[in-house]
């Protein structure tokens, strides 16, 4: 038969488990992907596992998120990141190399090897033909250590693209038209593979820009093929002879498939506060606009910096227009000065910021509150700008570059200038000097982790009760992202690996007494509509809610990463059988689940009831290794436990 790249992918990473959509699959890792807020929890969890010496290669630590440096908590955790690096044979990007994703493509990117990451859009690598694939931190741990990655074998759905884009569309407006018809679970549990003749008019980056917000949509994993464009790009890093060529078989059947007349799209754009609140950008032209946002991992190649230079070139932005210009890694921006676009860019009054992740994960170049803020970004959910009161909006480089100009909302084509979709230079190649590769295990051994205020060790949990006796704790609606449980932004994300202490902010935008509420309870329960967890992997959005004395989460649905992280932090995920009992749940009432495990193992089904009246029919997915997870309060402990038998 003939067999998709997907499933290729998949058969040469197996370590167990069918390819029926649905199954519990694991898979080998070859690589891992690190970014620093979440990956000092990685850190803590290796160490908390008694790990030595990681197993992944390469493994790769990057400083991309925590940047601001308003006072030593940042500048510590990097210390933290680099003495734990050179302890486990990680490797080290230190800060102002550039956003891990990008970063990871120039330099450590090969066709065929797969690849997990403690950040959702660890998707963007399958642009270069890699099974890539975003998780908790702890499964990302669990991965460093030799552990297979376990997920539900995705349905693998093809992607045809034809045609060729017209002049003012780029890729974004692509990516943002999958998002206007199959909104941000559309593609749950499912891999989405790019074909068809489009993609020869898509560079590698462009292709990293679909990968890269494939997550948006719920995807597991996104995959381009490995083939002329890739051999280019990998070529331009001086990596061309680590290319090679990957493709599905002619007439391979996918599980489903959608088609994208590229020539049919137009400029689109995001409104607040959603990825999928999706509209034509002439149906809001005219609306002011504070601030035009330029980088991130949703638009992080030459050509999405460039491009906006040549629409400026020899203007200025409107008064009142904050142009902000995030360069995503350390050669674009060498590139950009030595093509003479960013001498355009500051000249028209852009606000050149250093390379990484900054404003699109609310550190740096927040808006003013209830002010419209145009930003290439993958994401808009509430607050994630850093100001909580945002009104962020997603959009291509060209449209950002026009309403920046212009000072309203535009349309690019409407712009009296030609349109040149520019290409990479010849060379781009990474300068290892930046980057700091993993110690020989004899000098390794004989490194202190440089250890900090904010990284204290992990909190050991105890297990699930066998009965469940708990109040609900918290009632929340549908599409509650990982942002909502935990907050990003300044205040809150250099502490994010101090558990305690970020316990503090859980749920501030939801509810801002629910920390306070549930610490008075010696357990608490949370009720949710549908697609709970949307997001970020952040596992702490997990651990935290753990951490405050969570051990149940019931809803209409949850996202996938943050499916599999509550368990393995001990929380029982379950949904309604009856999508109607969650409307006549309240904060006050009190559910019981009688012999939780002795249920579990026995089907689907779990029974439980509501103020010792009512009964409530529930259901879970968990396989029988999960279980066993929750029997010992989480993964740790699980893994411990193992080894202490082996």
């Amino acid at each position: 038969m003939p067999d998709s790249l997907s499933h290729k992918l998949i058969r040469n990473h197996l370590v167990s488990g069918s390819l029926q959509p649905g199954s519990e699959i694991a898979l080998n890792m070859d690589q891992a992907l690190l970014q620093d807020v979440l990956g000092t929890l990685v850190m803590l969890e290796l160490e908390a596992m008694g790990i030595d010496r990681v197993k992944t290669s390469p493994s790769v630590q990057y400083i991309d998120h925590s940047l601001i440096q308003q006072d030593n908590i940042n500048a510590d955790s990097h210390l933290f990141l680099k003495s734990a690096c050179e302890r486990l044979g990680v490797w080290y990007s230190g800060p102002g190399n550039g956003i891990s994703h990008p970063v990871h493509m120039e330099r450590f990117g090969v066709p065929g090897e797969s690849l997990i990451g403690c950040d959702s859009h660890t998707t963007a690598a399958g642009a270069l033909g890699m099974l890539a694939i975003g998780a908790g931190g702890i499964e990302v741990a669990m991965a460093m250590a030799g552990e297979p990655l376990y997920l539900p074998m995705p349905r693998v759905i093809g992607v045809e693209l034809s045609g060729r884009l017209p002049d003012w569309v780029s890729a974004k407006d692509i990516i943002l038209e999958l998002l206007r018809r199959h909104g941000v679970s559309g593609f749950k549990n499912c891999m989405l593979e790019y074909c068809g003749d489009g993609l020869d008019g898509l560079d590698a980056m462009d292709r990293h820009v679909l990968a890269n917000m494939g997550t948006e949509m719920g995807a597991t994993a996104s995959v381009f093929p490995s083939d002329e464009v890739t051999r280019a790009f990998m070529a331009s890093r001086g990596r061309g002879d680590q290319w090679r060529a990957l493709s599905a078989d002619p007439g391979c059947a996918y599980d489903d498939s959608v088609h994208i007349d590229l020539s049919a799209l137009v400029p689109l754009i995001a409104l607040p506060s959603s990825p999928d609140n999706v509209v034509p950008v002439e149906e809001v032209a005219g609306k002011p606009i504070y601030q035009s946002y330029i980088g991130s991992s949703g638009n992080p190649g030459y050509r999405d910096f460039s491009v906006v230079a040549d629409i400026v070139r020899g203007q200025r932005v409107a008064d009142g227009v904050s142009l902000d210009i995030n360069p995503s890694t350390r050669q674009i921006l060498s590139a950009l000065i030595d093509e003479g676009h960013l001498g355009a860019l500051v000249a028209a009054g852009g606000r050149i910021h250093q390379p990484g992740c900054n404003g699109c994960i609310g550190m740096g170049q927040a808006p003013a509150a209830g002010r419209n803020s145009l930003r290439t970004v993958p994401r808009n959910f509430p607050g994630r700008s850093g100001t909580r009161e945002d009104s962020v909006f997603l959009c291509s480089p060209e449209t950002a570059a026009a309403s920046a100009l212009a000072g309203v909302i535009t349309d690019p084509r409407t712009l009296n200038q030609p349109y040149r979709r520019p290409a990479e230079p010849a060379e781009m190649v990474p300068d290892d000097a930046m980057f700091v590769p993993p110690l020989p295990i004899e000098r390794a051994r004989q490194v202190k982790i440089l250890a900090t205020d904010n990284t204290p060790p992990i909190t050991t949990l105890a297990p699930l009760p066998t009965t469940v006796d708990a109040p609900v704790g918290l009632k929340v609606g549908d599409n509650i992202s990982t942002d909502d449980i935990i907050a990003a932004g300044a205040r809150v994300l250099p502490i994010w690996s101090n558990i305690a202490a970020s316990a503090d902010f859980a749920f501030e935008s939801v509810d801002p007494a629910y920390a306070e509420r549930v610490r008075t309870l010696p357990g608490h329960i949370i009720v949710a509509g549908n697609n709970y967890g949307q997001g970020s992997s952040r596992e702490n959005a997990a651990l935290v809610p753990r951490f405050l004395g969570l051990q149940v989460v019931i809803a209409g649905s949850f996202a996938r990463i943050h499916w599999q992280n509550l368990p393995c932090f001990g929380v029982l995920p379950l949904t309604f059988e009856n999508p109607g009992d969650l409307d006549g749940l309240r904060e006050i009432d009190r559910i019981v689940i009688d012999q939780v495990f002795e249920q579990l193992a026995a089907g689907a089904q779990i029974r439980a009831t509501v103020n010792g009246r009512r009964e409530l029919t529930l259901r879970h997915d968990l396989s029988e290794r999960q279980q066993q997870i929750l029997r010992h309060g989480g993964v740790i402990n699980w893994l411990k436990k193992r080894e202490a038998h082996s």
